[in-house]
């Protein structure tokens, strides 16, 4: 009994020092363990090396990240440059189009890689969050600024009543899961509409609505909505390239939140981000 209490002592020592990362092989003699104690270290050993190629891999990743960002950042900051100025030369209504076409592909290009960019720094870790108390008003107030200029553009009103509520949240990164949030909702909504932004206290999270009333999405298109690159049916002719809402969901779920969409098909959405408080 006593040898068989030791054996298991030993192998919980093991496996405490493989959860805590504190697991050596170098700490145990394979020539003076048990049958089952040698199964163990091997088991965790290879455990151990999965988990350093992971963290190698995960760090190529960053690295590879890294570069792209910079390579792709001044070739695009050129075409779009580029663009301006043929724009600005161009006056027949042909060159004009073709013109105009390059900057809405170049834009959203940018658009792209610094999505996929910002997505797969949170995804490994190279952008943490660091979600603190803050005032909830000030992140809608800036996330609006945001969108206005967009806004405007179609005429459409951005209604807000400022309410005295905090969360805990990362004040940038929640900015830009807002921003997405309403950005959608200017680009799916008819001109001369309102969107209303409201915000509701409950017991363990702040509620931040984002309500419009454009073209809405079907009934079959709203489980897969956060989805990466998706795309309703319905908006297959508008721009954008489905990243935003998948985003703004790994933000909020980082911080221990979550998004919650109703919709109808012709009658505007409902989007809803609990922040916890």
């Amino acid at each position: 009994m006593f040898g068989d209490r030791k054996l298991v002592e030993r192998l919980d020592k093991m496996l405490e020092d493989g959860i805590n990362g504190t697991f050596s092989e170098s700490d145990y003699d394979e020539t003076k363990l048990s049958k089952l104690e040698c199964k163990w270290l091997r088991y965790l050993t290879a455990s151990k090396m999965s988990l350093q190629r992971t963290e190698r891999e995960q760090e190529k990743l960053r690295e590879l990240l890294s570069d792209i960002s910079h390579q792709t950042r001044t070739p695009l900051a050129n075409i779009l440059l580029y663009t301006q100025l043929l724009q600005e030369q161009v006056s027949d209504e042909e060159s004009i189009r073709l013109a105009d076409e390059i900057r809405t592909q170049a834009d959203k290009l940018d658009f792209l890689i610094q999505a996929l960019v910002k997505t797969s720094r949170l995804e490994t870790g190279t952008f943490r969050l660091v979600p603190r108390e803050h005032d909830i008003d000030s992140v809608i107030r800036s996330a609006i600024e945001q969108t206005m200029p967009e806004a405007e553009k179609k005429q459409i009103g951005i209604d807000h009543i400022p309410e005295s509520h905090t969360a805990r949240y990362d004040s940038k990164w929640t900015q830009e899961a807002l921003f997405n949030i309403l950005d959608n909702a200017v680009k799916y909504s008819p001109p001369q509409s309102r969107i209303t932004v409201s915000l509701q206290a409950f017991e363990m999270f702040a509620c931040i609505s984002v309500k419009d009333c454009g073209i809405g999405i079907a009934e079959e298109d709203l489980p897969r909505i956060f989805g990466r690159f998706c795309r309703g049916r319905n908006v297959c002719e508008q721009k954008g390239v489905g990243i935003g809402l998948y985003l703004s969901r790994q933000i909020i779920e980082g911080q221990g939140g979550y998004i919650t969409a109703a919709s109808a098909e012709g009658g505007g959405s409902e989007f809803r981000v609990f922040l916890p408080k």
